[in-house]
């Protein structure tokens, strides 16, 4: 079959590989028939996240047709359709449980890799580094799905393919960062990052009752999109260009600062200013990892008391931290990987409803063949690049 492969930064192929098999009779194989670029492959082409090798098969965001059934798969049949969540989750361990299903204990095979860096290891992630398991992902023809009766999604009849794929992935993380904010009638949000995940976030803000949301980013179609199909007067875009971003939230606020604040972007943010030349040497001479410029600025900018939500991904350290403003403060700090699977049925109705349009964000549509050149015009946002799918199949 043909897959993207990653070759190392900024190379990436589309090969034959071999095709998948069952290797466990909880498994399912499924035959992709779309596929999206995320921005967190970015951090993979870019050569970001540690611990991936020549060869790894890349892709988190897929959906297609079931076409084999390991025989302790019950609720699933040759000929479904389904949407994939990209955290692999054995629907059995405490984590899975207690519907903190990105966590799951059982899921992640590469587990010691992952706990010398962080303590404990996260789920398994599709295509994300063998750190995250090691996994073949769904930017290809067909896709081994361990615990297929945990994680498959059937998509109803009368949805789409384009209106069901971002269930794998960018919508439930823009919900649940919002979800994280604990938002109260009359808030206002604050969301950095005006990408697939930031207007998703925006748009489950106000879905979650705040008054308004503030939508931080420098590319003026993004800024433009966020007020596409939103309530007049409640969005606000800010290009941090234009604006000292500080000043300008605390003027839009009567001098308190938002109520809570969202980082979209990760770790590979841009900005301006000592702060942001100094992260960027940093990264270039390879004294850290990731870019906090984001994370500094939202703790500054968050009002007493407020919340920090990180849907962004970030992978290792970050250099002078400001841990004395999140102390003197009061500060709420939510992260983490999404919780796909409890969010697919509310998610589900909320597109059914039409409250959430998932499709307003693909900008272009190109074959698995097109997949190295999508990859460049995503990472350099070139002809208004927001969101890539792709299909592998004709």
């Amino acid at each position: 079959m043909k897959a993207v492969v990653w070759h190392g930064k900024e190379d990436v192929r589309v090969e034959q590989v071999p095709d998948p098999t069952l290797l466990h009779q909880s498994d399912i194989i499924v035959k992709v028939s779309l596929t999206a670029i995320c921005g967190s492959d970015l951090h993979l082409y870019d050569d970001c996240i540690p611990t991936m090798r020549v060869g790894d098969i890349l892709g988190h965001e897929f959906m297609g047709e079931v076409v084999e059934i390991g025989s302790e798969v019950r609720n699933l049949q040759i000929g479904d359709r389904v949407v994939v969540p990209f955290p692999i989750a054995c629907g059995h361990c405490y984590f899975c449980q207690n519907s903190m299903h990105a966590l799951c204990d059982n899921s992640n095979p590469n587990a010691a890799m992952a706990e010398k860096l962080y303590g404990y290891a996260p789920a398994g992630i599709f295509g994300y580094s063998h750190m995250m398991g090691g996994y073949p992902g769904g930017q290809a023809e067909f896709v081994r799905v361990p615990y297929g009766d945990v994680g498959p999604f059937k998509v109803p009849g009368h949805m789409s393919d384009e209106q069901a794929l971002f269930l794998s992935d960018v919508l439930p993380t823009g919900y649940m960062a919002a979800e994280n904010c604990a938002i109260k009638p009359g808030d206002t949000v604050a969301v950095w990052g005006a990408g697939p995940v930031g207007q998703f976030a925006l748009r489950s803000a106000l879905l979650l009752g705040a008054e308004r949301v503030i939508i931080i980013d420098r590319i003026p179609d993004r800024l433009d999109m966020a007020l596409t199909r939103t309530p007049q007067g409640r969005v606000i875009p800010l290009n941090f260009e234009e604006f000292d971003i500080q000043i300008a939230l605390r003027d839009l606020t009567g001098g308190r600062g938002p109520d809570a604040c969202i980082d979209a972007v990760g770790l590979e943010a841009h900005g301006k200013g000592l702060w942001a030349q100094y992260d960027g040497l940093r990264t270039v001479l390879k004294l850290q990892q990731d870019r906090p410029v984001v994370l500094r600025e939202m703790i500054q900018a968050c009002r007493k008391g407020g919340t920090i939500s990180i849907p962004g991904v970030y992978g290792g350290y970050m250099d002078h931290a400001p841990i004395g403003a999140i102390f003197n403060k009061g500060l709420q700090i939510r992260a983490g990987q999404t919780h796909v699977h409890r969010y697919m049925k509310t998610l589900l109705e909320h597109i059914h409803r039409e409250e959430i349009d998932p499709t307003m964000i693909i900008s272009h549509r190109v074959t698995l063949d097109e997949a190295p050149s999508a990859y460049k015009m995503f990472a350099t946002k070139d002809d208004h690049c927001t969101k890539v799918v792709m299909r592998p199949l004709s």
